[in-house]
């Protein structure tokens, strides 16, 4: 995999291919929008849903736990998507043979939208709960992200994707990284949540994900009917350090 290493506010940070943040000084990994059980809960309204979607997304996460070593992961909200999906057995009992066998991992959530409607994961998952902002210097930890001078921000809720045209004129989403003066945006860890399109502004850099690389979007993008492929732009491999 190749992930892209950047210097936010002193600190060394990579954005990992796996969908995640990677902050080495701290040990900690960020993810945001993981929506566990979200295919439950479609399941259980009637809508038939392939079951996996969990088991896929926590091997995602151990790769990133494994790769970076991390001692403390921080979910940026909305760990399950409802309520129908945190109390689903099979959902739990996928969750709880993984939290075994991740145990040393310290895990907070700071609560989004989903969590304060399906309610705080069940005690033996170990999860700590605080609601937004956490504050964690030299960043702030929310959901929603916000522009309000006091840190800068890692947030989620968005579930940020670039669409990119192709030279057949083919056009594919891709989750991204929207990298601002004032705060990141993460992409949705979960892999069943859907993409929020996104408009860098002026400053910003978007970084997509993509066949495990994370690559740099040249911005802007022009997506009318007599646009050029925009460039991707393959930063210099780096590796997660310990």
């Amino acid at each position: 995999m190749t992930d892209v290493m950047l210097t936010i506010s002193g600190e060394e940070i990579y954005l990992l291919a796996e969908r995640a943040l990677w902050w080495p000084n701290a040990s900690t990994l960020v993810v945001a929008d993981l929506h566990w059980g979200k295919a439950s809960t479609f399941r259980a309204a009637g809508i038939p849903i392939p079951i996996g979607t969990t088991s896929d997304d926590l091997a995602r996460l151990d790769s990133a736990l494994t790769r970076t070593g991390a001692r403390r992961m921080v979910v940026l909200g909305d760990l399950f998507h409802a309520k129908a999906g945190r109390i689903a057995s099979h959902t739990l009992a996928e969750l709880r043979r993984w939290r075994s066998l991740a145990a040393p991992v310290e895990i907070l959530l700071v609560r989004g939208n989903h969590d304060r409607h399906a309610g705080d994961p069940p005690g033996d998952l170990r999860i700590n709960c605080v609601n937004a902002p956490a504050f964690v210097p030299p960043f702030v930890f929310r959901h929603e992200p916000a522009n309000r001078g006091d840190g800068y921000g890692l947030a989620g809720h968005v579930h940020p994707g670039l669409t990119l045209m192709g030279r057949g004129l083919q056009r594919e989403t891709l989750p991204c990284f929207l990298v601002g003066q004032s705060g990141t945006v993460l992409p949705a860890f979960g892999s069943f949540t859907g993409f929020g399109n996104v408009e860098p502004g002026p400053g910003d850099k978007a970084f997509v994900v993509v066949e495990g690389e994370v690559l740099e979007v040249a911005l802007p993008i022009d997506l009318g009917p007599n646009a050029v492929p925009p460039d991707l732009h393959e930063m210099s491999p780096s590796q997660p350090a310990r």
